[in-house]
């Protein structure tokens, strides 16, 4: 199998330790994809604030890109350069893939989906319950609704910038499920009656150590998901490990959300047990060379 040739591009801050150009490639290889290639463009080694990528974008694709993933910072930025966005990430509010086709781009957002299949390889059938998030940026947006759409009963958001965990809170209202938003300084009492907690944040990832809260507020009965993957274990999730707690790592998110973008960005379904396996290697390898030690 060799197809058209593909140029993918992520868009975002920080990224030259990102693990999405190896879990494409090294699939794309596995498919025989040979004219696969996978490449940050990194706004912190340009100097770029986040609002750059909606040029970014643009130029990329007269550069040759044929598509990208986008991160933090620029989720919700880049989507004035796009050409239209679909439906589902209207909704959410934020794009982590572009797809181009015939000189259009259009936003899209596996996030979402990525996160809900996460949850259900740990929960699933499980009652959700009373959810705490901490994080109201585009991957907390895409999160608060795999939360709805995969049934929780109440979602409480809390954010460094309580207007912006507030604003995501009236959108999640808007689509008939309780949300409330909340500050820092509100959390700890959410957190001790919730029977879920999320870290949609890049805290715990490498070069922003630390946990989104005090993790002692944790008892075992409650669930919790990371969706950082960079440590493979966060301090977050070590913390609710040995408490007991049905933990969701930011891994299985990585993979589900890489899977949906490759199929979207390239036409061409991936084997998504292959790619876990050879992230769960690479991890594994990472760890044992750095014992010290967001998505895409």
């Amino acid at each position: 199998m060799s197809g058209p040739q593909h140029r993918i591009g992520l868009i975002g801050s920080d990224i030259s330790g990102s693990l999405s150009p190896l879990l494409h490639e090294t699939e794309a290889r596995e498919l025989g994809m040979r004219d696969h290639s996978y490449e940050t463009i990194d706004i912190a080694a340009r100097h770029l604030a986040a609002d750059a990528a909606a040029v970014l974008v643009r130029t990329a694709v007269a550069e040759g890109f044929t598509g990208f993933n986008v991160t933090h910072p620029c989720k919700q930025t880049v989507m004035s350069g796009l050409d239209e966005v679909d439906e589902h990430a209207a909704t959410i509010g934020a794009v982590n893939t572009v797809t181009v086709r015939d000189g259009r781009l259009t936003g899209h957002n596996t996030d979402e989906s990525g996160f809900r299949a996460a949850l259900d390889m740990v929960l699933s059938g499980d009652e959700l319950g009373r959810v705490v998030m901490f994080g109201a940026g585009g991957a907390g947006s895409a999160v608060a609704h795999a939360l709805i759409n995969a049934g929780v009963c109440g979602l409480t958001i809390v954010d460094v910038d309580s207007a912006r965990a507030a604003s995501l809170a009236g959108r999640i209202n808007a689509s008939g499920t309780v949300a409330v938003g909340a500050t820092m300084g509100e959390a700890a009492g959410h957190v001790r009656h919730a029977d879920g907690v999320v870290n949609a944040t890049p805290i715990g990832m490498d070069g922003h150590p630390g946990t989104p809260f005090d993790v002692t507020l944790l008892t075992g009965r409650q669930w919790v998901a990371d969706i950082v993957y960079r440590p493979a274990v966060t301090e977050l999730h070590s913390a609710a490990r040995d408490l007991g707690c049905r933990t969701v790592d930011g891994a299985q998110m990585l993979v589900e959300q890489a899977a949906d973008s490759f199929a979207l960005i390239t036409g061409v379904q991936p084997d998504r047990s292959r790619m876990r396996r050879h992230l769960a290697q690479t991890l594994a390898g990472r760890t044992r060379a750095q014992p010290a030690g967001m998505h895409s």
